[in-house]
């Protein structure tokens, strides 16, 4: 019997010696997040922490999270329905720590402080601190992969068609690449993206009743002196803050395991915050958060009471898997029941596009954007983060759902995006913009369209009010840019030995087709540009026209700032993709012709441009500062 309680009292030894290693790790762990989040700032603030910037003690308030299912039980800020088993225990608890199964790297693991809320009971076998930090281990980056414009001969393809973007995200992510001394992957770079997202002083429409006023500028090509460069200039009208709509917004946020990096979701949430600080008593502002399942951690709330809604924005951590296409219907549900007629209701998407629960399939999730279009509800997408990125998935969204894309890679451009052009951001003022310019022949040789790669539209789409376009908010502005060949030029493809009318001559039969075309009275025009919009309210579509003249050519040091640094911006975002069109012109002639159009630069854009070109040609020569990554 001796024997016996020796071995139990070594047994119980051994026991007590584990339990307390655990502690000590786990206390150790505690220690260290809280050190962590003292040192991070407000951003980054653990939910059981008081944010220092809000030094009186949270209001008890009625809990506002509501759960999809009984699996919402193994996911952040998610409350149990009224009458389920554990809505009524343990109400003093101001915390609820939510655990599941691992998946991959990551652990379905989140908290979400709940004002005097009810919560559902932890799971006593995983103890919160001992969960390790999600750590991404490849780089899985996803981009679309786009062949550039082709050269197109005028005379066999007249007509050009594409919808108008007003996408800025390419730029900012091509920033952040650089900036992290590599060169971004051909497939992320969108030129367009990148030209439209710098202010371009166009002159605004003299009245409302259209919307937006186009200009035009036809000039040599900085890179090909054979060449024209064409440029089109759109401009919607501006409105002052208190002028802006009401907006009924539901912040629909990913708060997945990817998502705990300092550039996720801590930026996300200075980033809302910068937003909060825009609302007025007129919005109404609700908040959706997406892990394994989804659950709204704020109703539908008044613009003006912005402690509650920076509360809900303080609560926010990230664990878990990612079901982003359950969030995306829950907030688009929530922005049905609180659907402000002849105002502004968006659905506003904050994640870094890692969709890896539910349905994931790429299709399926543009599809759900389209079908919601219809509705008056529209999406737009700020991407955050890096290393699993899905730029291809966040863009096409955008797209589909009638909104706008951007990337916050910083707090400035949190600021650029949610502040200095909110209303451009929230504001649709026309919708479904085309744009079509037809090529006279007898002047024009052949064109390329510089950018647009994913919105080119067949030519009868442009008469089809039924093709979707894109949008243009308050105070827009967008760029497009053609590279046009003279006849008389040496082109970039070689006449046909048996053209139409057997001259074996390229430039001669062009201009003899153009002739018997019956287009010699119109050799005074290179082209005719045609645009069509939709007003917000409307199914019907408005058509501009507007010809531009073959005497509207200027000299190259006629030129105004507006179209070199568009110029020079279009000249990068090619050389980044590659350069196959720019002959000898480098990042010299950029920086150069870049310098030469600062013109206005109140906020230093153009001139952290010049440097990103800079720093660009600094990692040029090292082919293995290039990422790799995209999905093709």
């Amino acid at each position: 019997m001796k024997r016996v309680s020796r071995r139990v009292l070594v047994a119980r030894s051994l026991l007590v010696a584990i339990a307390a290693g655990i502690v000590v790790a786990c206390g150790g762990q505690q220690e260290r997040d809280g050190t962590a989040d003292e040192t991070a700032g407000p951003s980054t603030a653990r939910t059981s922490t008081a944010d220092p910037s809000t030094a009186s003690p949270p209001k008890a308030e009625p809990s506002t999270i509501s759960s999809n299912d009984a699996a919402a039980a193994n996911d952040p800020a998610v409350r149990p329905e009224s009458g389920t088993p554990g809505a009524s225990e343990d109400k003093r608890s101001r915390e609820m720590v939510v655990t599941s199964q691992r998946t991959g790297s990551r652990s379905d693991l989140a908290r979400i402080q709940i004002a005097g809320s009810p919560t559902r009971a932890a799971s006593p076998a995983v103890n919160a601190c001992c969960v390790p930090m999600y750590q991404q281990e490849t780089n899985t980056e996803r981009y679309q992969h786009l062949d550039d414009n082709p050269v197109r001969i005028a005379r066999e393809h007249p007509v050009s068609t594409f919808s108008i973007d007003v996408d800025t995200g390419a730029y900012a992510n091509v920033r952040r690449f650089l900036n992290e001394g590599r060169l971004p992957p051909e497939d992320a770079v969108r030129v367009e993206e990148m030209i439209n997202y710098f202010d371009y002083q166009y002159a605004p429409p003299s009245s409302r009743e259209v919307p937006f006023r186009v200009s035009t500028e036809l000039a040599p090509a900085p890179w090909n002196a054979e060449a024209l460069l064409l440029r089109i200039g759109i401009k919607g009208f501006e409105i002052a803050a208190a002028e802006r709509p009401p907006a009924n917004l539901v912040f629909l946020i990913d708060v997945s395991g990817s998502m705990q990096t300092p550039e996720k979701l801590p930026l996300l949430k200075n980033a809302f915050r910068l937003l909060t600080d825009q609302l007025t008593a007129r919005d109404r502002v609700s908040m959706v958060v997406y892990a394994g399942s989804s659950g709204v951690v704020l109703e539908p709330t008044p613009g003006d009471r912005k402690f509650a809604i920076r509360e809900a924005i303080d609560r926010l951590e990230a664990g878990g898997s990612t079901n982003g296409a359950e969030g995306i219907e829950r907030a688009y549900a929530l922005a049905h029941e609180t659907l402000i007629k002849g105002g502004i209701n968006r659905v506003v998407l904050a994640t870094d596009g890692d969709f890896n629960v539910g349905v994931v399939d790429f299709e399926a999730l543009v599809d759900m954007a389209e079908r919601q279009r219809a509705s008056g509800v529209a999406l737009t997408t700020l991407g955050f983060g890096m290393g699993n990125y899905n730029d291809r998935l966040l863009e096409r969204l955008a797209d589909a759902g009638n909104g706008n894309y951007a990337y916050v890679d910083s707090l400035s451009e949190a600021r650029k995006v949610l502040v200095s052009e909110l209303s451009a951001t929230l504001f649709t003022i026309a919708k479904d913009v085309k744009i079509q310019v037809e090529f006279n022949p007898a002047e024009v040789r052949e064109y390329r369209l510089i950018g647009y790669v994913n919105r080119i539209l067949n030519r009868e789409d442009f008469n089809n009010d039924k093709v979707d376009a894109g949008e243009i908010g308050a105070g827009h502005r967008v760029t497009a840019l053609y590279e046009i060949t003279p006849v008389g030029s040496r082109g970039r493809v070689d006449p046909l030995r048996y053209g139409a009318n057997g001259t074996g001559s390229g430039t001669a039969g062009a201009a003899d087709d153009a002739q018997s075309a019956g287009v010699r009275a119109r050799t005074a025009e290179v082209a005719h540009l045609r645009l069509r919009y939709k007003l917000p309210a409307s199914d019907t579509s408005q058509l501009l026209e507007y010809p531009i003249a073959k005497g509207a050519l200027l000299a190259a040091n006629k030129t105004s700032p507006e179209f070199r640094f568009a110029a020079s911006v279009a000249a990068f975002g090619q050389l980044l993709r590659g350069g196959r069109y720019l002959g000898n012109f480098g990042y010299d002639g950029i920086e150069a012709l870049a310098r030469g159009a600062l013109s206005e630069d109140p906020e230093g854009y153009r001139r952290e441009f010049v440097s990103l070109v800079k720093l660009a040609a600094s990692l040029g020569p090292k082919a293995e500062n290039r990422v790799s990554q995209s999905d093709r």
